[in-house]
């Protein structure tokens, strides 16, 4: 099975734009879409360690993703699937000779800023 059939999963990949704020002089960060592309998702399961220690965050579950290679794709950006949000903890990593990118995204929690 190839690539391209397990690309079933419809991914935003999101860039962030920092402007000075010409009032007040603070920074205000939007968020504007890099591409939108099929992916291959699959959830990271936890190491048996992880486990029996019970370390792992379901929240913060981390997933793979792997896509067809797209240039000019940074760490410093984020992914939408559907309605959750994930950061680039891992990559982007090129595979073969510009064939495919993969990525190690994570949910963020709810405390703090978002990504």
């Amino acid at each position: 099975m190839g690539l391209a059939s397990r690309l079933d999963t419809r991914i935003r990949i999101e860039r962030k734009i920092v402007t000075p704020d010409p009032l007040y002089g603070t920074e205000t960060v939007a968020w504007v879409e890099f591409a939108s592309v099929w992916a291959e998702v699959q959830d990271v399961l936890p190491s048996r360690a992880e486990r029996l220690a019970d370390s792992i965050v379901v929240a913060n579950r981390p997933a793979r993703i792997r896509m067809r290679y797209l240039a000019g794709l940074t760490p410093d950006m984020r992914v939408i699937i559907g309605n959750r949000t994930l950061q680039i903890v891992s990559g982007p990593a090129e595979i073969g000779r510009r064939e495919v990118t993969e990525l190690i995204v994570e949910q963020h929690s709810s405390e703090g800023a978002a990504p």
